[in-house]
Order: structure tokens, then sequence, then C-alpha cells
């Protein structure tokens, strides 16, 4: 038994350099590249603008749903039925309008969510063919992104999508 592990960290040690030369890896960090790309900070300058325009017609609608509440609630003893129930109504409306558009514009692919994605694309597919032809000049195989921990480059011959496919529906 003691003369294995001598005998298996020897293998091991010549190993590593076989390893090595597999595939040569390297990695960015999109956070810092888009941090510091003044066609990135530009592009979430005017999203913010954007952003902020959007907030003031939410808070304008809020602020009128609020308005419409407070006069239900102060005149609900002194108006009719049918005067009550047109402001509930009215009230109702204005609410849902209100989630509507606060839907549309914020929620999962609202218009924040596209219209950045419209601003970023060009500067992230410019990004992308940048990280790309450096992994080519220095022979990179895999380049990750630190940021996101995910494959930002990487050798056509390494994808396994299609094997794991194949696998799959061998599986059916």
């Amino acid at each position: 038994m003691r003369k294995f592990f001598p005998v298996m960290g020897l293998c091991l040690a010549l190993a590593a350099p076989a390893f090595a030369q597999e595939g040569k890896i390297g990695y960015v960090d999109s956070q810092k590249i888009f941090a510091e790309s003044p066609e990135f900070q530009e592009a979430q300058a005017k999203f913010d603008k954007e952003v902020e325009d959007w907030n003031s017609r939410a808070s304008v609608m809020n602020e009128e749903v609020e308005k419409l509440k407070e006069d239900t609630q102060r005149n609900s003893l002194v108006w009719s039925t049918a005067k009550k129930k047109e402001a509930e109504d009215l009230l109702k409306s204005r609410q849902d309008s209100l989630q509507a558009y606060l839907d549309d514009t914020f929620g999962p692919n609202g218009k924040a969510e596209k219209r950045m994605a419209e601003l970023s694309k060009p500067i992230k597919d410019r990004i992308i063919g940048i990280i790309k032809r450096i992994a080519i000049e220095n022979d990179f195989d895999v380049v990750l992104d630190a940021a996101n921990v995910s494959i930002a480059y990487a050798k056509e011959s390494l994808d396994l999508t299609d094997e794991v496919l194949a696998e799959l529906a061998k599986e059916k």
C-alpha cells in the first residue's frame, strides 16, 4: 500500500502535462467589459432615460388611482348607489389599466426587457465576435464567461449537444 501512493502520484504528475495540452481554456469577465464599454454605457443611459419616462407615466396613473380611491371613500356615504357603483367601476378600470401597463412595461418579456435586449444586442454581438477572434488567434479551445459562468466561445468540435440529443432519442 505504501508503494501504491508514490507510484500513483508519479503517474498523475506525468499525466498532468498531457491533460493540460488537451485544450487551452481562457475566460472573460463580461461585467467588467460592459462596465468599461463606452457603447454599453451610452446604451444604458438611453435605456435609463426611457425607464424614467415609463416610471413617470406609471406614477401619473398611480396618482389618478389614488385620487379616485380617496374620492370614492370620502363620498361613498353621500353618493347614490348608482353613482357609487359608477365610481367603483371607474376605479377598478383604472387599477386594471395601471397593472396592465406595469406588466406590459416592466414584467417578464415586457417593453423594458425587450428594449434593453434591443439596445445591447449589437454590443454583445460585437464583444462575442472579438472574443471569438482572440480565441482563434490564440488557439483557445474554450472561453468561459466568469460573470455568468457560461461559455462565451468553444470550438465546434467540443460541442456535445448533437450527441446528447441522439442519446436522448435512443432512450425513448
